[in-house]
């Protein structure tokens, strides 16, 4: 004769274990989900309307700040100011180079042969890297920093760098839908979405998927209030008012923050 034991899904969940035997990842303070805010480029349209935005409710972002901005020089001590207010500033190269010929076969005309990583070689990638993040803490004295992949390209001369990079960078961030757990996940090709023009209840909706997973939910964004791959100023700021609103839900810090709470929390 057979015993079967019942084991209480409370127990289940106390020792951190679901319906489908995955380790459940606990977020900070019973958080639902993660969230991180990041900005690539260095453009104005984030220190006129994006900065401001995320003060006004206590948020802080990510600004992947590529090194030859001209916003960047022509601003730099905004960028400082918004660096000792919290936010963080993440290397996106010096050069923004990207691969011409996208790997779905797609072209990006708009990539110069000289920055074109096809062209690049592996220990170029490096030092273009190393001396962006010189660059970054000549403005804000930190050496811990994170990355974003440029156009999410993570090959140069055809060779990928992303584990090279492992000694330059606590975190990389690429593209990719919000994943389905935290088992397994890599901290140097993190996934997030680069929006385009979204509502602001398209941005609700995607971090409110995060929430139902349990995981994580990266905005790449780039221009605010105008220009290429945009965010209108009213929407980024819904969504802002959203996340505030619902604080005990979501977990929302700097890239660095939550990557480095998920390397000492898995």
């Amino acid at each position: 004769m057979k015993t079967i034991f019942k084991i209480p899904i409370i127990f289940l969940l106390l020792i951190g274990i679901s319906y489908n035997g995955v380790a459940q990842f606990k977020w900070p303070h019973g958080a639902k989900a993660a969230i991180c805010l990041t900005y690539d480029d260095a453009l104005d349209g984030q220190l006129d309307y994006a900065i401001p935005q995320l003060d006004a409710v206590g948020l802080k972002g990510t600004f992947f700040c590529t090194g030859s901005s001209f916003c960047l020089y022509k601003r730099m001590n905004e960028w400082r100011t918004a660096q000792k207010n919290g936010h963080e500033l993440g290397n996106h190269t010096l050069f923004h180079p990207c691969l011409s010929l996208r790997p779905d076969g797609t072209k990006a005309d708009w990539v110069k042969p000289a920055y074109d990583l096809a062209n690049y070689t592996l220990p170029q990638m490096i030092n273009e890297l190393k001396t962006a993040n010189t660059l970054l803490k000549a403005i804000d004295g930190q050496e811990e920093r994170t990355y974003g992949y440029t156009c999410s390209d993570i090959t140069a001369g055809g060779i990928t760098f992303t584990d090279s990079i492992k000694g330059i960078f606590t975190a990389a961030r690429s593209d990719g839908p919000i994943p389905e757990s935290m088992n397994g996940y890599n901290r140097y090709k993190t996934p997030s979405w680069g929006v385009n023009d979204p509502t602001a209840e398209d941005l609700i909706a995607y971090i409110n998927q995060a929430s139902d997973k349990g995981t994580i939910a990266i905005f790449m964004f780039h221009s605010v209030g105008g220009g290429y791959l945009n965010v209108g100023a009213e929407q980024h700021k819904k969504l802002l008012e959203y996340i505030s609103k619902n604080r005990k839900d979501f977990y929302c810090a700097t890239f660095k923050e939550v990557m480095n709470y998920i390397r000492d929390n898995k």
